[in-house]
């Protein structure tokens, strides 16, 4: 095998653009110091570089204020965050999608154990694949919600919720608004100054095209969350209580200016590259015509393929989920993900228990027509042989 056809991009996407790499080699030998915590060029540089890499990351959900732009290592440290940060009461109700992933879904379990909280997964329409709105204000009259999270794009699936919608209803009941946009920031259009979101978490990674090491959330609300994660912010060092201002009362510790650095320049390649979510979604409807003719595959998909993207579950008669990503991997040099995905919920609702889970094939910008085609072979030589 010469190559790895790599179509596990819902977990990260790979590769990068070619300027990310350069630029993250270029800081780690020139510019990798502390920002926020010298008064010297090097570090006044670093700072800028983040300045600019917040104001290009507020820009894509059309606010302006960067100072509500809040770095963390990763989306599942935002997600702990915000839903920790939140000044709960024993008896408050936090709703959750069926697609929440475990950075949501543990968190919110950690949150109902410490606080005395109730969650309640918002019910499905399992021939959409979409939340059912109808249902949901319903289960509003009758449990008042404190808190919402809505899982924008499921990681497993690839289906779109109606977050603006779902939004909208808990407002009526001044909820806390939470989204996790991990799988859809930089891909679908999001714009926050139209929307009922207080808090938006991002992963740098997935579909941003940036690199591991560097996540967020960005706040939209006047909702105040209590720090969770305290420490070093290069500011207030002899006061022992966190700073007030945002963002530095979410920022501990030094930043990592080298995933900052990639992540900036892969904003810049993104706003260059203007046609990445047609191609996704040209690629995505070629895997999924060409799955539809094996009649052994199932396929987990909406009905409408509007509001789906970039990813599409499958499995195929006679095979757990796990032996067909082996061999697709050994045999084939093909990389899919397996298995259960960090989604508790979900997957009651779609009944793969007998599968173990699902394959998940997810592609990006990067992937090509003949990588699908050399996959589809794949799957067909696996059952020729079977």
């Amino acid at each position: 095998m010469d190559k790895t056809i790599y179509l596990d991009n819902a977990a990260t996407t790979f590769p990068k653009p070619e300027t990310v790499y350069k630029k993250m080699d270029e800081t780690n030998r020139n510019g990798c110091v502390n920002a926020g915590r010298g008064g010297y060029h090097l570090a006044r540089q670093a700072t800028a570089l983040i300045d600019d890499t917040k104001k290009r990351i507020i820009e894509l959900v059309s606010l302006v204020d960067s100072s509500k732009v809040v770095f963390t290592p990763s989306v599942t440290i935002a997600m702990n965050q915000i839903l920790q940060g939140i000044p709960w009461k024993t008896g408050d109700v936090l709703y959750v999608t069926p697609f929440e992933h475990n950075a949501v879904a543990r968190t919110a379990a950690l949150c109902s154990k410490k606080y005395g909280i109730e969650i309640v997964e918002i019910p499905l329409d399992i021939n959409t694949l979409s939340i059912d709105i109808e249902m949901l204000k319903m289960m509003f009259i009758q449990k008042q919600p404190r808190c919402i999270c809505i899982n924008h794009v499921s990681n497993v699936l690839g289906t779109i919720q109606p977050y603006e919608e779902i939004a909208t209803e808990a407002k009526r009941y001044n909820a806390i608004t939470i989204l996790d946009a991990a799988q859809s920031l930089g891909l679908i259009d999001i714009d926050l100054n139209r929307s009922n979101i207080d808090f938006l978490a991002f992963a740098g990674h997935k579909t941003l095209y940036g690199p591991f090491g560097v996540g967020g959330f960005i706040i939209n609300s006047e909702t105040e969350l209590m720090e969770v994660i305290v420490g070093g912010t290069g500011s207030d060092s002899l006061k022992l209580d966190m700073p007030k201002q945002i963002p530095g009362r979410y920022e501990s510790s030094s930043p990592n200016i080298v995933a900052i650095a990639g992540l900036n320049e892969a904003l810049k390649w993104r706003k260059d590259v203007t046609d990445v979510l047609e191609k996704e979604q040209n690629l995505t409807k070629y895997l999924i015509a060409k799955l539809a003719e094996i009649p052994e595959v199932k396929v987990y998909l909406p009905e409408n393929l509007e509001n789906h993207v970039g990813i599409v579950s499958f499995n195929v008669q006679g095979y757990k989920s796990e032996d067909i990503g082996m061999i697709l991997d050994m045999d084939f040099g093909i990389a899919v993900r397996t298995g259960y995905h960090c989604a508790p919920y979900i997957h009651k609702w779609i009944k793969d228990e007998e599968y173990a889970g699902t394959v998940r094939v997810s592609v990006s910008y990067f992937n090509t027509m003949r990588d699908i085609d050399e996959f589809i072979e794949a799957v067909n030589s696996i059952l020729d042989d079977k």
